[in-house]
């Protein structure tokens, strides 16, 4: 079923060799412009299924260079294309000519006026960078989508975003007032009603709706989500011809936008989420149309399965506790007094009870609380990427909308048609305004998938049309739903898209196959069907099938790896690298974006390709993809596993030596600390020996410790005992000391040995010096690292079956037998030792210790990424804000990172992450002490900002009473260690 217009051309594409139109566009004055593999396969697929590769990225500087190569692409007879953050969910922002790149260039607030409320902006502008502008003038954009700490204010006019306020403030539509930018013959665009250059095409546009001001008054707006198609009600004479209004959700296809004026409004003194459980979500949706008398500001559904989704990722303390239910409506209330406030959230509340049929409501006091469950619900696409069946879950019938009085017989209907298709889904959204967003485990890669993925999205058309519905509550209709406007709008109605797209582009190259000559839904989809897996992964990928494509294709596009920093007060670490460069292959996305080009064979990329490996090069390995992420992406096991693959039986690079096998290195100079400090000093003093190593000369390094932990660990520690499983293994726990704690910083074993006992627990080591293969595990030398953690795994076994608890010191070394070791072993004794693992404040959580008192103490903690991604920081800021301290824990990565901030080539970006947090935090003082549970993270502090950091035992210990003597029990044999044999 496809549709086309005959007052449009269309066409194919002109064919011309990428460097010939690159030297084209920089000849014109087009500064930077990007073709190679890297930027094509970045740029070739935004947040949906498709994927169309262009032949060359512009980023415009500025308006002209917007119209040169729109003049350009017209002269060349290319499609063009305009992009955002690239988080478009339908395939809006993908195209195969030149795609032009906003966000880098134009993202300025050109003017802001507080008394006329208004702001003039470019359209690469993030949406939460404009909050910030308006925020200390009480002023806010009205729009939130769930994306806003990335989406720009372009991509959110060209496909009309609404988000979880619209209730109260409306639709971006409903925010614009003004638009300049170029028309597709490379005329300017100006909707001022003043401006003689759009008068006649202006009155052009009248003209085609008043040729049929009968459909377009039936068949358009008729509620509020009605976002498909062309907006032409925006056209007709009651409204003035405002073409502002009416360029607002057309996808790019009729001009390109280089600046808009936006209305700004007064953002409410103060606000209350109330969050209401139901049985069903029909249920919930049933209860929309009652609640709305109570004048919400928001009123946004939520269903049990994506909670359950970030419970087992991030475990229970990551959701705020919610009233009983397998269904909840986030309610917003908003007032600018407090007893109003009050009043109204009271009101709501008594609604929701008596009226609405609600199994529990509760009203949510805590700011901090509520934009806790906020996040969830923002995170929603990226929680959804799995369906309730375990099975990957897509876009493409994404947020489709009816009125809200019958979204509840909607959401019915909806279900018996998964049912129908042997599909599952979550589904959450705008149910205030009848909108529903889902992700579908569509089975895009099982034979006959495709067609059949296809016949459900014509007969889920058919359904919303029955409803009076729209295939697009927001989004637009991109590839995604263009070839299903003829199932929701009359042959007149769709005429009439024509003829306007004839007016304003009547060659067809802006943003070709989208509303106007569709191309079919299932054209150029990402994810047709088999890919080139790996043959042997390295990982087991146990959420994944053991599949490394799956994993790569855990990757939606929906972009948060893109935002700015601290995402709405949240702690997040995702992505570092992207914060340093603001490169789109530097991000999570981008590198994922990458792979998925090697192994869909859908490009000339390979595993090995330079341009693979020179976006995985800035990649940290820190982790917090594979938390922060909404899909769960662990980038950093992608890279390992890339490496491995690369280099397996293959000479490697130098650091994969000098810095993959540290602990080797380390364990023989720790038994002679003193002539390796002094050799040391000499490297330092040789810029050329530390090149040689592959070590940056301007980083300093660290220094082994006098006498390292094992050296005298029998008379510091009890040492390991024949494991037996008696009443007294309670309290019993074997400390997991690592290579780092051992050699360079002691102290934090033995205060952990301290605050243990001090805790009432027996601490034991193991018989033998052990290692967790972490340098092995970056640097992607898996097998190594496998045999490294099979004999640590199988030391900690006995203990783990007597029930002693494991404890980490180091936070990375923690991480890997939580996570790591699960993943290259993939069997039960891995498996147990991770469920016995914890860290330090995890352990004395568990055994209610009352740790000494530490008020008024202000901590500066930088949380090491592992730490954050992996086990979570919660316990430790309980434990401390509970003994009395003022904790500031700082968002992201200090920047180092295990090896990747020592070699050479990554000093520059490895400062530049430092500078995002945990510099500014040292200068800005204010703090007692900085705690850094991560070697790398003290290292840091101290070579860049002179701060002395602070392991958690260390502060705790130091606050202790007189240290108890505790009784020796031998010291552990002193064999070579494991790693000696296994190099040796």
């Amino acid at each position: 079923m496809t549709w086309r217009s005959a007052p449009c051309s269309g066409g194919s594409v002109a064919v011309v060799s990428s460097s010939r139109l690159v030297a084209r566009l920089r000849a014109v004055g087009l500064s930077d412009v990007r073709d190679d593999a890297a930027i094509r396969g970045t740029h070739s697929s935004d947040a949906s299924l498709y994927r169309v590769e262009p032949q060359a990225v512009v980023f415009p500087r500025h308006a002209d260079e917007v119209t040169l190569a729109v003049q350009t692409a017209r002269a060349e007879g290319l499609p063009l294309t305009a992009r955002g953050a690239g988080t478009s969910i339908a395939g809006n922002a993908i195209g195969p000519g030149i795609v032009l790149d906003f966000r880098r260039h134009m993202q300025q607030v050109l003017e802001l006026d507080p008394e006329a409320g208004t702001a003039r902006v470019q359209p690469g502008v993030v949406q939460a960078r404009l909050q910030d502008a308006a925020r200390p003038h009480g002023l806010r954009f009205g729009p939130d989508p769930s994306t806003s700490t990335r989406c720009t204010i372009g991509g959110m006019i060209g496909n009309n975003a609404c988000g979880s306020r619209s209730l109260a403030y409306g639709r971006t539509s409903d925010n614009v007032l003004g638009a300049r930018g170029v028309w597709a013959d490379g005329s300017p665009l100006d909707t001022s009603p003043v401006d003689a250059g759009t008068a006649a095409l202006r009155e052009r546009l009248a003209s085609v709706v008043a040729s049929d001001l009968a459909t377009v008054r039936t068949e358009f707006a008729r509620f509020g989500r009605q976002a498909s198609g062309y907006a032409l009600e925006h056209l007709l004479p009651e409204k003035g011809v405002d073409l502002a209004r009416f360029l607002v959700g057309s996808e790019g296809t009729l001009a390109v936008l280089t600046e808009a004026t936006v209305r700004l409004v007064r953002a409410p003194a103060h606000t209350r989420l109330v969050v209401i459980g139901f049985d069903t979500m029909p249920a919930a949706a049933d209860a929309v149309p009652t609640l709305l008398t109570q004048g919400l500001t928001a009123c946004e559904g939520l269903d049990r399965r994506l909670v359950d989704v970030l419970v087992e990722r991030r475990g229970p303390a990551s959701v705020p506790e919610l009233p009983r239910g397998d269904a909840w409506l986030f309610c917003e209330v908003a007032a600018e007094t407090a007893g109003e406030l009050e009043a109204a959230s009271t009101a709501l509340v008594a609604t929701a009870r008596i009226d609405a049929g609600a199994v529990d409501v509760r009203a949510v006091p805590k700011a901090t609380e509520a934009a806790a469950l906020w996040r969830i619900r923002s995170d929603g696409a990226g929680l959804a990427g799995r369906s309730p069946a375990g099975r990957p879950a897509w876009a493409g019938w994404e947020d489709a909308a009816v009125p809200p009085e019958r979204l509840g017989e909607y959401l019915r209907g909806f279900d018996d048609l998964l049912a129908a298709y042997d599909l599952s889904a979550a589904p959450y959204g705008h149910f205030g305004e009848g909108c529903m967003h889902v992700r579908l485990d569509l089975p895009l890669g099982a034979p006959g998938g495709v067609a059949r993925s296809r016949a459900f999205l014509e007969d889920a058309a058919r359904l919303v049309a029955g409803f009076g519905g729209s295939c697009s509550g927001e989004h637009g209709d991109g590839r995604a739903r263009s070839e299903l406007l003829p199932l929701m709008y009359s042959e007149r109605a769709l005429a009439l898209f024509g003829a306007v797209k004839h007016a304003c582009d009547p060659d067809g190259l802006l943003n070709p196959g989208v509303l106007v000559d569709p191309a079919p839904l299932d054209a150029d989809l990402r994810l047709p069907g088999a890919t080139c897996d790996l043959p042997t992964p390295a990982f087991a990928y146990p959420e994944d099938g053991g599949s490394f494509s799956a994993a790569v294709h855990r990757c939606t596009g929906v972009g948060k790896c893109t935002a700015d920093g601290v995402l709405d007060g949240a702690q997040t670490v995702m992505c570092p690298s992207w914060l340093a460069t603001r490169e789109e292959e530097h991000s999570t996305r981008g590198r994922a974006r990458l792979l998925q080009e090697v192994v869909n064979g859908s490009s000339e990329l390979t595993v090995d390709s330079p341009a693979v490996h020179d976006a995985l090069d800035l990649c940290l390995s820190c982790k917090g993809c594979s938390s922060d992420c909404p899909t769960g992406v662990d980038m950093a096991t992608l890279k390992s596993e890339v490496l491995h693959q690369t280099y397996r039986r293959r000479l490697r690079p130098v650091t994969h030596y000098s810095l993959g096998w540290l602990p080797l290195w380390t364990v023989a100079a720790s038994r002679m600390p003193r002539v390796a400090n002094a050799a040391m000093q000499v490297v330092r003093r040789v810029p050329g020996a530390m090149r040689v190593a592959g070590i940056d000369p301007r980083r300093g390094l660290p220094t082994f410790a006098r006498r390292p932990f094992w050296s005298d660990a029998g008379n510091r520690a009890r040492a390991a005992r024949p494991v037996t499983a008696d009443a007294a293994s309670s309290g019993r726990v074997v400390l997991f000391v690592d290579t780092f704690s051992n050699a360079f910083t002691p102290q934090s074993a033995t205060a952990a040995v301290r605050v243990l006992e001090a805790a009432g627990l027996t601490v034991e080591l193991l018989p033998r010096r052990t290692c967790c293969g972490l340098t092995w595990i970056t640097t992607g030398q898996l097998d190594t690292a496998r045999q490294l953690l099979r004999r640590t795994v199988d030391q900690l076994l006995p203990y783990v079956e007597a029930g002693v608890l494991v404890v980490g010191i180091e936070p990375s070394c923690t991480g890997v037998l939580r996570k790591d070791a699960v993943e290259l072993l993939a069997d039960d004794t891995a498996r147990r030792v991770a469920a016995s693992t914890f860290t330090l404040a995890e352990v004395l959580a568990r055994v209610g210790w009352e740790p000494p008192r530490l008020d008024g103490l202000r901590v500066l903690a930088q949380p090491h990424c592992h730490h954050h991604a992996v086990m979570g920081w919660e316990a430790d800021r309980a434990l401390l804000e509970g003994a009395g301290a003022q904790v500031e824990a700082l968002a992201g990565c200090c920047g180092l990172a295990g090896n990747f901030g020592v070699e050479a080539g990554h000093y520059e970006v490895s400062v530049a992450v430092a500078e995002q947090h945990l510099l500014p935090a040292l200068r800005r003082g204010g703090h007692d002490v900085v705690l850094t549970d991560g070697f790398s993270c003290r290292l840091q502090a101290d070579d860049l900002g002179g701060a002395q950091g602070r392991h958690l035992a260390e502060l705790l210990a130091e606050h202790l009473g007189e240290a108890p003597r505790i009784e020796g029990r031998g010291a552990p044999d002193d064999r070579p260690h494991p790693i000696d044999e296994e190099e040796r």
